[in-house]
């Protein structure tokens, strides 16, 4: 009998314009039946903020499955699984905003760091879906940043980090009330808060020779329940995670560097030119060599692993 497949887990990743902290996705393009062909969760790296004109359907965040329907607005946090499903035949209209809280908000209390702490904490604390008339104060603010990131007048980005402000302060004071949570929803708002800060890790030390154990003992947990608990959430163990980021970064130096395969594989994080070889393969479906001639042909093979990889959408 053959292997269960895990169900997967997509990781939609973005790069902030240079010098703005946000990204927004407007227009007809957003137009669409959401869901189709996606039998999958996704996550982000950055804070996702969505817009309902219209259209009706199922917003999954986590385990929880929540009807959607237009006027209604989103805030979910960076490595937050969720997705989006129309109802069959169903358009919806909707339009996004991508944040990177940390560098915004460290920047603006850079004299006062344990409040830019705090603040981040409480955005990050949960996943919302309200009514625009729920939270009229939080909806306002949301469709004027995406009016200002449309119109882009003299001064916009000045103006529209004014407003992103106003709008994340407002946020953390909405989520104060939700500190003290019930003891389901308290473990699993910690074992989300676990895992997004050891992929920030990840992210931030792939290449140097990371561990298993170095990363729950990074926790403070027991290798084995580190290793159920992430496996659990990202629908991969920490180490297959680990070699995929790695990987990714390996295509971006081939993509845009000429530099020898054995030196890439080592500035990744990988200690062996064959160990490098082997995984890259499993990933991407090719050869690193293959993958440096024609990435352009190879780039959606990154969906052949049990979690991929995509740039956006």
């Amino acid at each position: 009998m053959g292997r269960k497949q895990r169900p997967k887990m997509e990781y939609r990743y973005y790069k902030m314009p240079t010098g703005s902290p946000i990204l927004a996705l407007l227009g007809t393009k957003w137009i669409q039946i959401y869901g189709q062909g996606i039998d999958h969760l996704h996550f982000h790296n950055y804070l996702e903020i969505g817009y309902c004109y219209s259209g009706n359907g199922i917003l999954t965040l986590g385990k929880e499955d929540i009807r959607f329907q237009g006027g209604e607005f989103t805030i979910i946090p960076k490595n937050y699984p969720h997705t989006t499903n129309s109802d069959r035949g169903s358009l919806s209209r909707w339009e996004y905003l991508f944040i990177d809280v940390e560098g915004f908000v460290q920047e603006l209390w850079r004299g006062n760091p344990k409040q830019a702490e705090l603040i981040i904490q409480r955005i990050y604390s949960r996943a919302i879906m309200k009514q625009s008339k729920e939270a009229p104060e939080i909806a306002d603010k949301i469709r004027s940043i995406l009016n200002i990131m449309r119109k882009r007048e003299e001064f916009f980005m000045e103006e529209a980090k004014g407003t992103l402000a106003t709008l994340l302060v407002t946020i953390a004071r909405e989520n104060r009330m939700f500190e003290e949570a019930p003891i389901e929803e308290e473990y699993d708002k910690r074992v989300m808060m676990v895992v997004s800060q050891v992929l920030d890790r990840i992210s931030l030390h792939y290449t140097e020779p990371l561990k298993v154990k170095n990363l729950a003992d990074w926790c403070h947990i027991s290798e084995a329940h580190f290793r159920r608990v992430f496996t659990d959430y990202m629908k991969m163990s920490p180490m297959e995670y680990l070699n995929l980021v790695r990987v990714q970064a390996a295509c971006d130096y081939l993509k845009t560097t000429d530099g020898q395969i054995a030196d890439i594989a080592y500035k990744c994080g990988f200690t062996t030119l064959s160990t490098f070889n082997r995984n890259f393969k499993q990933v991407t479906g090719c050869s690193p060599h293959e993958w440096r001639k024609r990435p352009e042909n190879y780039e959606q093979q990154l969906f052949k692993f049990q979690i991929h990889s995509e740039e956006g959408w």
